[in-house]
């Protein structure tokens, strides 16, 4: 270990801090939850709960210099975008379907449940997704070549899902596309080009915090991508739409899954 890493005792005295910010405003979230009988109010909150463990760490850890300055500008930006995005999304719409299933899943005392099924466990996701950011403010190394490779990738993720979140919103409002399958701009490229955004963010950022000794901070772009991936992602959405909607077989067939190619025909 170098002058300009962290030691395992500082990182083990402030990684708590972390998590203990993401549960608070965790329990803030599942309160609304409870009242508005919407779980998925946890989705419109998940940036915020990464963001609160990241601002744990910059409390406690009052890093200065190039690389926690750019962590935490595209953290704000990927944050913000997401949050109102979400939440513009989602307004008046109800809970959503894959909470509904949830909530029935859990009865009876789903209200009570949910604390620990839904927002317990996101807040303990965000905790290890925030990872690069201790290792990030709590390192000295100088700002170098590999950092601004991690800049470019995340901020190039945080635009592409932007591009991508943007073109699905304009399709989804055109009255004209009703009934039709999403496969221009990005998404003829790939059938989840914000997850692909998503990912290239999160491994992005990770770069950034390797120099200052966070290699071992790989945990979170790995969770992310797994995430989106196999858990929440890609396997989610596609487990049963095409059953929903025979016209999405066709669109699997030609168009890659996550990573943007151009179609097979």
């Amino acid at each position: 270990m170098t002058g300009a890493e962290p030691s395992v005792g500082t990182l083990l005295q402030v990684a708590p801090w972390g998590l203990a910010a993401s549960a608070s405003l965790a329990l803030v979230a599942w309160a609304g939850s409870v009242l508005l009988r919407d779980a998925s109010l946890v989705d419109r909150f998940w940036s915020a709960l990464i963001g609160a463990a990241v601002l744990a760490y910059a409390v406690l850890l009052p890093a200065t210099g190039a690389r926690a300055g750019w962590m935490g500008a595209l953290l704000l930006v990927w944050a913000l975008r997401l949050a109102v995005y979400i939440s513009w999304r989602n307004w008046g719409h109800g809970e959503d379907r894959r909470y509904q299933a949830i909530r029935a899943r859990n009865q009876p005392n789903f209200a009570f449940k949910s604390l620990y099924l839904v927002f317990a466990l996101q807040a303990a996701i965000a905790w290890v997704v925030a990872m690069p950011f201790l290792a990030g403010f709590a390192g000295h190394a100088p700002f170098g070549m590999v950092d601004t490779i991690g800049v470019a990738l995340a901020a190039f993720g945080i635009g592409f899902e932007a591009v991508a979140d943007a073109q699905m919103a304009r399709f989804k409002a055109d009255p004209a596309t009703r009934g039709q399958v999403m496969d221009r701009g990005l998404w003829r490229l790939s059938r989840h080009p914000n997850y692909f955004g998503e990912a290239c963010a999160w491994w992005g950022l990770w770069l950034m915090a390797v120099p200052a000794g966070g290699a071992w901070s790989i945990v979170s772009p790995l969770v992310m991508t797994t995430l989106l991936l196999k858990v929440s992602g890609v396997a989610l959405l596609e487990q049963d739409i095409g059953e929903r909607r025979p016209a999405y077989r066709d669109y699997i067939l030609r168009t890659s899954a996550f990573v943007p190619w151009w179609p097979k025909r």
